[in-house]
């Protein structure tokens, strides 16, 4: 609690750090659309909105860093001739909501860092109680609801002053810190803005899923069958001459038949696992972790049946991350911990092997980190060079 209430605090600071600049973007904007009526604010006035942009974008990181998720918005791009960007400038609504921010802020930043910075100024009174006694005040006394005139009332006091207002403020400040940065994402973060950035993630991620499978198709199932035709189109035209050498072809064949429904099976499954329909998430984090060449130790109690999209989304996730131990990591051992916290799924893979996993480095965690943004969801990897190497998502599972 104690915790919390500090890094309130420090946001709370921090937004009122940008009230000057606040001010500053208000006044500019404010000047330029004055002078809108002549050409030169005509040519001022994109230069002022992008500076409201700048500062609603520190807004919006500030609050990102509070809430735990990301806070962006999305931009007409301000580009053309001087008409043509003051056109789209003004005709942008995210510029009215900055502006509507940037005026708003100028009251409630100072509001939040004032209360907050209140509760620790009152708790250093209140430490501070016992020095005054010293002090050269007429009868040595402080008054209070009550006057402070002896040492065992000073001692009385002075714990239950903070504790009062410790119980109170450690809990109003993030409180506060939660209203006022919710209150800025409603504002610069509109909902259907951040529905279209997760429409337009989703769509990425549905696209390399598609561009995967036809690859898999393209070099795998479908060269084997071409290349089942050509050895029964041979076998064809020499059975009635050499007959085992055709049986031999038919041979190959079946064979090369049973290894592309293999293929096809693992393809299938690539799409949506029967066996998360079947046993659920916990049966098929199981099943992969049997499957594994490294040892792994699974933790899935109290998972139970989640939507279809979230639990293949973790399977998959958890698939490439066991593929990436198995592949690079020279682990002896992996640790599997699923857990479902209120409406959100967490899903961590830990290995002991030699760490630095890089996401630029072909292993598939851009992917993971793709797939998982889709379901506006967070990744976090922890890879220091000699491990261990720890991957952990969560996905919200209402």
């Amino acid at each position: 609690m104690v915790w919390r209430a500090v890094r309130a605090t420090g946001r709370l600071v921090l937004d009122l750090l940008l009230v000057p600049l606040c001010v500053v973007a208000l006044l500019v904007t404010v000047v330029t659309m004055v002078l809108s009526a002549t050409y030169l604010g005509l040519v001022l006035l994109p230069f002022a909105i992008r500076l409201n942009r700048g500062v609603a974008s520190l807004a919006r990181r500030n609050a990102g860093a509070w809430l735990g998720e990301r806070v962006t918005a999305t931009y007409q791009p301000i580009r053309g001739g001087v008409l043509t960007r003051v056109r789209v400038a003004t005709g942008d609504p995210q510029t009215w909501r900055d502006l509507g921010f940037l005026a708003l802020h100028v009251v409630t930043g100072p509001l939040g860092a004032g209360l907050a910075l209140g509760l620790w100024g009152a708790l250093g009174w209140g430490l501070s109680i016992p020095l005054w006694w010293f002090a050269p005040l007429p009868e040595h006394a402080i008054h209070l609801p009550w006057a402070l005139d002896s040492w065992a009332r000073v001692a009385v006091t002075v714990p239950l002053f903070l504790g009062l207002v410790g119980a109170v403020g450690f809990r109003v400040v993030p409180l506060v810190a939660e209203g006022l940065f919710r209150l800025a994402k409603a504002i610069l973060a509109p909902r259907h803005v951040r529905l279209a950035e997760r429409v337009t993630e989703a769509l990425d991620a549905h696209g390399q899923e598609l561009r995967r499978i036809e690859r898999d198709l393209h070099d795998g199932a479908q060269a084997r069958l071409v290349s089942i035709a050509m050895r029964l189109g041979i076998a064809e035209r020499v059975l009635a001459d050499d007959p085992a050498k055709a049986a031999a072809l038919i041979t190959e064949a079946r064979l090369s038949t049973e290894e592309t429904m293999t293929e096809l099976r693992d393809i299938i499954r690539g799409m949506y696992p029967p066996i998360l329909a079947d046993r659920g998430l916990p049966g098929a984090v199981a099943a992969l972790a049997a499957r594994s060449p490294v040892p792994v130790d699974v933790e899935t109690a109290g998972v139970g049946r989640l939507p279809a999209a979230v639990e293949a989304a973790a399977y998959f996730v958890i698939a490439e991350a066991l593929t990436n131990v198995a592949r690079h990591s020279r682990a002896s051992s992996a640790q599997v911990r699923v857990r479902r916290t209120g409406n959100r799924l967490e899903a961590e893979v830990t290995d002991d092997g030699r760490g630095g996993a890089d996401e630029d480095g072909g292993s598939g965690l851009a992917g993971i980190r793709r797939r998982v943004s889709a379901f506006d969801g967070e990744t976090t990897l922890t890879s220091p060079p000699g491990g261990p190497t720890t991957l952990r998502v969560e996905l919200p599972c209402e």
